[in-house]
């Protein structure tokens, strides 16, 4: 897996998300997961396509062991920014890595592997890759926040579901030679994993994005769109008059979203 062919995400996309984010997780599994850690006086983490450092923020105050996370990622300056925006109290290395070829060796010593809004820009051969190394380790993992293929926009409009379509489809999208998983990777993950003998329990972690939330919703908004017209061109002559309408809807605060994803807990 080369870093040319994997779709890039902005530190400011990131950044404008994490709130929402760290308000779907499934908070629950955190819990099966502490029950599983046990009294480990320190736990090495290693958090996978890592980001500014989201995961770590929100996940490290929630674990009462010591704690070095070892983060990865193939751009490094979102390295260099999960770095500087680590929680006090817990140490922090970093590998410039692709992640489709790890192995439960790269692992040596992990206490968990976690990642978010990953799997999905990964093909199945890398999201075995993942599930293979964790199970070879024999790590707990726990994959937040896969995307899987269903919004709610309310109130609703006919063009809605044209667009969903059409962005699901690019989701799942050929690039270079990878064909991308998309809405399919967290069953892909799972599946995964059962043929590893290892076994999931899977949580809803919905983004549910109002009028407090205009920033992220509006560029959300115009991603989503943008991406179901690059997949289907015809879609770009009636996209322009949707666009005016639901962004005049988020402008004036009425438009509402349910931006479905699923969060899955490993347990080896």
């Amino acid at each position: 897996m080369t870093s040319a062919l994997m779709p890039t995400v902005s530190p400011e996309w990131l950044r404008l998300r994490e709130p929402a984010d760290a308000a779907a997780r499934a908070a629950d599994l955190v819990d099966d997961l502490r029950s599983r850690l046990g009294d480990a006086p320190r736990l090495v983490v290693h958090d996978l396509g890592c980001g500014t450092g989201s995961a770590v923020r929100w996940l490290a105050p929630r674990l009462a062991a010591a704690q070095h996370w070892i983060m990865w990622d193939r751009d490094p300056d979102l390295l260099a920014a999960a770095l500087a925006g680590k929680p006090d109290g817990i140490t922090v290395t970093t590998r410039q890595r692709d992640i489709g070829t790890l192995t439960a060796a790269d692992l040596s010593g992990a206490g968990l592997v976690t990642a978010s809004a990953l799997i999905d820009i990964l093909t199945v051969e890398e999201v075995d890759a993942i599930a293979a190394a964790c199970a070879g380790a024999g790590v707990p993992a726990l994959i937040m926040l896969s995307v899987v293929g269903r919004v709610e926009l309310t109130p609703a409009d006919p063009f809605d579901a044209e667009v969903a379509a059409a962005f699901n489809a690019h989701q799942r999208r050929a690039v270079g030679g990878r064909r991308l998983l998309g809405p399919d990777a967290v069953a892909a993950l799972a599946d995964a994993f059962g043929r590893h003998g290892v076994a999931t329990t899977l949580r809803p972690s919905p983004w549910r994005l109002a009028a407090d939330d205009r920033a992220l919703l509006d560029v959300w908004f115009r991603e989503w769109l943008a991406a179901a017209v690059e997949q289907v061109p015809a879609l770009a002559t009636p996209a322009g008059g949707y666009a005016r309408r639901r962004t005049a809807e988020i402008a004036e605060g009425r438009l509402t979203a349910s931006v479905d994803h699923v969060d899955l807990l490993a347990l080896p």
